[in-house]
């Protein structure tokens, strides 16, 4: 079927930078001689923080370069053998020709009568059907599938679309994943955009997306699943477990298993806002290489917790990062453009897509950071901006009483960048308002 292009220009902000989790407590605050990655959860939880282990072995660079990396082939490919070569049974791909592509040149006259052999391009394998879902997805052709994992009133039941593209071309395959958590609104975009703006003849390789995961919670505005449990805590799930159990297997099996790599979307959650970046098991040296494919957004070293879709995925041998951007409940449009830029380059660097892309700067891994919590209950007002730098001892904002009218500042405690804050509004001692990353001097660079 026919998609629409969709026009939005792919511009990626050069505000590559760490999301927060809060701090597991104020011993944390103090530095130690020893440079440790920062590990920091997608879902702001202090129990993550407290479990996370540190950077293993070699350290990653803070700038990343536009480079061609030799990498392996992801281990993921070969899970699709098995249903090409039934599709190769039941179809035929019709021969693909490009009446743009330049003529091969003509021979050379040599002397002697000799004529010199002149090889041409080595042509890309043809692409085979793509099985998903119970459906066949022809090559160079792009389709809307319908998952649904079962749990509702079958009268009832209200499929998930599953958006995919088929290339002309063998290539990886790279998921996509929004709204895990219903309220998070940025990540149905970037996969929207994403997807329609890909052309299913000028591409090598496979895209599946799923704007909206947890469809229930979107319905409702809610973070969580009816059950009011958290689905970024179920994976891979069981056929056998609760709600939440049942979705995430549903989800796990029939449609992750079949991706090579996954970008797994998130934004802020409980009224914060983050600086669009990556986060990544840096101990992984696939998961590390493909972090580099992402232009101008920042990686953070973090290992994940067990139940989450990116530790589940990568314990499957599946190459996956999560990206972090904005806040929920709102449509950002900086924070899309962003994430949409770095997935085009990401697919550019796979080879799976051809465009005159133009790279930014590299952007830093923030090493180090640190939560400020606020001494005092009242309204918060912030004098800072997300994405600023800040100097040790700057105020970056205040909490107000709005009974005595004490006004109660917020200093950063150490020189860095906002990388994540909370918006305004009334807080209670203790709160956590600032996330404040510090690119940390690495010895012997």
């Amino acid at each position: 079927m026919k998609w629409f292009r969709n026009p939005y220009i792919l511009a990626g902000l050069a505000i590559g930078t760490l999301v927060g989790a809060y701090p597991a407590s104020a011993n944390q605050a103090k530095k130690t001689t020893e440079i440790l990655v920062a590990e920091l959860a997608e879902d702001e939880s202090v129990e993550d923080v407290e479990n996370s282990e540190p950077r293993k072995g070699a350290r990653v660079k803070p700038a990343r370069k536009e480079e061609s990396d030799q990498k392996d082939e992801p281990s993921g490919t070969a899970q699709h053998e098995s249903s090409e070569t039934e599709a190769e049974k039941t179809s035929k791909v019709a021969p693909n020709i490009d009446l743009k592509e330049v003529a091969p040149v003509p021979e050379s006259p040599v002397e002697d009568g000799v004529k010199e052999e002149i090889s041409e391009p080595a042509k890309p394998e043809k692409a085979t059907s793509f099985s998903l879902l119970g459906s066949e997805v022809r090559p160079g052709t792009s389709s809307r599938l319908a998952w649904s994992p079962n749990i509702q009133i079958a009268g009832l039941s209200q499929p998930t679309p599953v958006l995919v593209v088929n290339g002309v071309n063998q290539g990886p395959t790279l998921c996509l994943t929004g709204a895990v958590h219903g309220d998070e609104l940025n990540g149905i975009e970037i996969v929207r955009r994403t997807m329609y703006d890909l052309n299913p003849e000028k591409v090598s390789g496979r895209v599946v997306g799923i704007p909206i995961v947890n469809l229930p919670g979107f319905q409702q505005g809610s973070r969580y699943l009816p059950d009011r449990r958290d689905l970024n805590r179920h994976f891979p799930g069981s056929p056998n477990g609760s709600l939440a159990d049942r979705i995430a297997h549903s989800l796990f099996e029939n449609v992750i298993r079949n991706c090579d790599m996954l970008v797994d979307i998130h934004t802020g959650s409980q009224k914060r806002t983050n600086l669009p970046q990556l986060r990544a098991d840096m101990n992984n040296p696939d998961v590390a290489a493909l972090t580099r494919g992402f232009d101008r957004m920042a990686v953070v070293h973090s290992s994940g917790s067990p139940g989450m879709l990116r530790t589940a995925a990568v314990e499957a041998g599946i190459r996956t990062v999560t990206m972090e951007a904005g806040e929920s409940h709102r449509i950002q449009e900086q924070q899309i453009d962003a994430g949409v830029n770095s997935l085009t380059s990401l697919m550019e660097k796979e080879g799976m897509i051809s465009r005159m892309f133009v790279w930014g700067d590299p952007e830093p891994v923030y090493y180090d950071s640190d939560w400020i919590r606020v001494e005092h209950g009242g309204i918060l007002f912030s004098e800072v901006d997300l994405g600023a730098r800040v100097s040790e001892g700057e105020v970056l904002g205040y909490v107000a009483d709005p009974i005595t009218n004490a006004q109660h500042p917020i200093r950063a405690i150490s020189k860095g960048r906002i990388i994540g804050m909370a918006v305004d509004q009334v807080v209670m001692a203790g709160f956590a308002a600032y996330h404040v990353g510090t690119e940390a001097e690495v010895p012997g660079e």
